[in-house]
């Protein structure tokens, strides 16, 4: 059975999809007799744009899936020689609003995920999903779905209210979809160590953690210009492109931590 790894996060532009592609792609290097998938449900289709892949060419999308009018291996794009991706367009913007009205034939709205996977735990090792910056339908679909979740952290103002937020939100979905759900930490993303906020908001997050009992990883992903335009430059994940980047570095790190935590 494939474990399933997902990312979830109320607020945009905190790195949620460098952190499910990197991620995968290390797995993926460092794993080569292992299949892997990266399912994409946000609306943005951020995961087919970080491998050149227009959004504007996706026939068939996630969307048909959870809406029964597809299946999953009919969608799946091949990206590498182990790795996969079932990608998502504009059409999972209206998710929500095309399954209220279908309840009767769609089934439980939070479980269009888990009972459409047709068999992909079987053929893949690893499922990363990367999830809208929201609380809602799509967000809870993933996590009924998930064996793990992710929660990244910007340590800006105001952000530690955030996932405090989601963890809330999170540990609801685990009581009444998914008891086996794991919440296995929160991970510091595009972190500044030279600015003062950013070593503030950073130092009390942890300290939050370590009050409330919540896994927080040691890793930092740190912030970077090149970091973020590997995608528009080269066409692929930057831990495909600059090995030796600090971020890349930072990827490896986090991979190791979670080998350690036997996510993985």
């Amino acid at each position: 059975m494939g474990v399933v790894i997902s990312v979830a996060t109320n607020k945009g532009g905190v790195g949620k999809t460098s952190l499910i592609t990197n991620l995968a792609c290390v797995v993926a290097k460092e794993n080569k007799k292992k299949r892997i998938l990266i399912i994409d449900v946000d609306g943005q289709s951020n995961c087919a744009l970080a491998f050149n892949i227009n959004p504007a060419n996706i026939e068939h999308s996630i969307y048909d899936v959870m809406m029964g009018k597809k299946s999953a291996k009919d969608v799946i794009m091949k990206l590498d020689k182990n790795i996969d991706l079932l990608p998502s367009n504009d059409e999972m913007d209206f998710l929500e609003f095309d399954v209220l009205p279908n309840l009767k034939e769609l089934g439980n709205p939070f479980r269009l995920l888990v009972d459409r996977f047709d068999g992909i735990h079987e053929e893949y090792d690893y499922i990363f999903i990367d999830t809208p910056p929201s609380i809602g339908l799509v967000t809870g679909n993933v996590l009924a779905a998930s064996d793990h979740v992710l929660i990244p952290l910007m340590p800006e103002l105001y952000a530690v209210r955030g996932f405090l937020r989601m963890i809330s939100v999170i540990k609801q979905i685990k009581d009444d979809e998914n008891p086996q759900l794991d919440i296995s930490g929160i991970i510091p993303m595009m972190v500044d160590s030279r600015t003062t906020l950013h070593s503030q908001m950073l130092q009390e997050a942890r300290r939050i953690c370590y009050e409330k009992e919540l896994p927080m990883f040691e890793t930092v992903i740190p912030k970077s210009i090149q970091f973020s335009n590997s995608t528009a430059y080269e066409g692929k994940p930057a831990v495909l492109t600059y090995p030796k980047h600090k971020v890349v570095k930072a990827y490896y790190k986090l991979y190791q931590e979670f080998k350690a935590e036997g996510i993985l």
